[in-house]
């Protein structure tokens, strides 16, 4: 058990060498709150797995000791864990209206049976064992967005949320600068600061910037819009319903989390739309093209997503025509180019206009660039500096940052998920380690596919799988019938008759020795089945299939 006694520590669980699945645990003696649960999506090498959350194992552990959860703000990697947790650990939940909103659509989605939401607006304070913990507005591609500030026994740790600094966001809500100064002059113990666009020169585009091309694009087009974007990225919906009213355009939303977000955002106040303005998907035939624009779900190429199945023509409700002009309003999330892509030359091949450049200006990031980054770093003036949120190449970059700025070298602290951050009133250092790492959620279940799993999976996926099937006679040990051979993925037997007869007399020399020394072990047949086997297919064909022997006895 770690020592905690007049000391903080800060334990990331996700967020640090990976973008997404974001938690980090604050903990002072008997008192833990929890900053965000959120989840990833799967990798490519994920076969079959819905989602990634972190590993809460230390959180059950200590479960006595958690005593609320905090939100930054709405976004999946977020929030999306939150279910999970709470199933597991029932504590208070704080973010503001619109975060809750989203989490509470979740909660009710999982079934999660009891829960406790708590609204807070921006300047609000809470206290929750040890901690003060402070909502400050900060401006993100989502509503409601706010850094933190949690003021402890041995000093101020801020944490900026998922930001960027927009002079002149969509809604008129300015990022409250001042608040970071005020706490910078008061005296900073550590900053935790965003790094996904370390790397990234200069500043962010201002959101409003995209309006202007939106506008551009509905002015010149002819016939229906249908716009893609992220269903959570409420400034961009806004804008586009703005673009709809001017050029008297309805709207169209398909896609289930664009219709929850749609929903939610305009019962809360966050999204204004005229009266009469958005219609139902049944309705759009009763409308001219060019009266149209559709609201979608699919910017990153998902295969089940609105637009992807628009592409392949397999949507229940819009076809593509000649004349649609498609405005794909997000960057490829990296791993995703090449779903996009096909999706983009999908949609041209059925004659749409397709628009998705970055040099369109039809996107842009809700995260700060590096000038953003030293800014925040001025503004903070930190003793101690925890680069988070990003992969392992963003923290360096945001950790040069930082040295550069002024800040020591030594109180640069760059970790990864499971490292424990240790602070006295007059020390940082990392210390020691906890159990971190992905759970993956596979259907209904949580945590019960493993790395093995995952491996054999490859292994079908890439190999195939060959399965022996014999019946043995249990008193004198001799075969009955059989080996049967069955190939799923490995060859296509009608082709393969050759090398499938001599697999099968490869079979039967290992069984004529099982039997001549009198082997009876069923696990011992199956290895020497499998290793005899094994050999001659990789030595045939240079591949390695499952092989799967299957022993009946009578």
């Amino acid at each position: 058990m770690l020592e905690q006694k007049d000391k903080l520590l800060i334990i990331p669980l996700g967020g640090l060498g990976e973008v997404g699945k974001n938690m980090t645990v604050f903990q002072y003696g008997d008192d833990i709150v929890i900053l965000d649960a959120g989840l990833a999506f799967p990798e490519d090498d994920m076969l079959g797995i819905d989602l990634v959350i972190p590993d809460i194992t230390y959180l059950q552990e200590n479960k006595d000791k958690v005593r609320a959860v905090v939100l930054t703000h709405g976004h999946e990697d977020h929030i999306g864990a939150l279910s999970y947790l709470l199933k597991q650990i029932n504590v208070p939940v704080y973010g503001t209206r619109l975060a809750l909103g989203l989490v509470e659509g979740r909660l009710k989605e999982n079934r999660v049976p009891e829960y406790s939401l708590n609204p807070v607006k921006h300047g609000d304070e809470i206290t929750a064992g040890a901690f003060t913990i402070g909502f400050i507005r900060v401006s993100h591609s989502i509503p409601d967005a706010c850094g933190l500030y949690f003021k402890t026994p041995v000093g101020t740790v801020v944490h900026t949320g998922d930001f960027k600094i927009d002079q002149t966001p969509v809604d008129g809500k300015v990022m409250d600068i001042h608040k970071f100064a005020e706490l910078g002059d008061r005296g900073v113990l550590a900053l935790m600061s965003d790094s996904t666009n370390a790397e990234r020169p200069g500043y962010t585009e201002s959101e409003r910037s995209v309006g202007i091309a939106l506008d551009t694009a509905f002015r010149a087009a002819n016939g229906r819009v249908i716009l893609a974007t992220f269903a959570s990225n409420v400034s961009r919906i806004q804008q586009a319903v703005n673009a709809a009213c001017k050029y008297d355009r309805k709207v169209a939303v398909l896609g289930r989390s664009m219709i929850n977000v749609v929903s939610i955002a305009t019962e809360l106040g966050y999204l204004q739309v005229p009266e009469g303005v958005i219609i139902d998907t049944d309705e759009i035939n009763r409308y001219r093209d060019n009266q149209m624009l559709i609201l979608t779900t699919g910017s990153q190429g998902e295969p089940m997503a609105g637009l992807s199945r628009m592409a392949t023509s397999n949507h229940r409700s819009i076809s593509i025509i000649p004349g649609d002009t498609v405005i794909i309003s997000a960057t490829p999330i990296p791993g995703n180019e090449k779903s996009v892509g096909k999706t983009i030359d999908s949609l041209m091949r059925l004659g749409a206009h397709v628009v998705y450049e970055r040099s369109a200006g039809i996107h842009v990031s809700g995260h700060a660039s590096q000038e953003e980054l030293k800014l925040m770093l001025n503004l903070v003036r930190p003793k101690y500096f925890i680069p988070v949120h990003g992969e392992y190449r963003m923290l360096r970059q945001h950790g040069q940052i930082a040295e550069n700025m002024g800040v020591a070298k030594d109180n640069i602290l760059i970790g990864d998920n499971g490292q424990v951050f240790e602070f006295t009133k007059t020390s940082g250092r990392k210390a020691g380690r906890v159990t971190a790492g992905k759970v993956f959620v596979d259907g209904l279940g949580v945590g019960d596919v493993g790395n093995i799993v995952i491996r054999d999976r490859q292994q079908l996926s890439k190999e195939g799988v060959l399965i022996v099937v014999l019946t043995l006679d249990k008193q004198r040990c001799s075969v009955l019938s059989g080996p049967d051979l069955v190939s799923r993925g490995f060859v296509y037997v009608r082709d393969s008759e050759a090398l499938m007869n001599e697999a099968q007399n490869r079979v039967k020399a290992v069984l004529e020795r099982c039997e001549a020394g009198s082997i009876t072990e069923w696990s011992v047949i199956k290895s020497q089945v499998r290793e005899a086997l094994g050999k001659f297919l990789y030595e045939k064909t240079g591949r390695r299939p499952m092989i799967l022997p299957i022993i009946m006895e009578v």
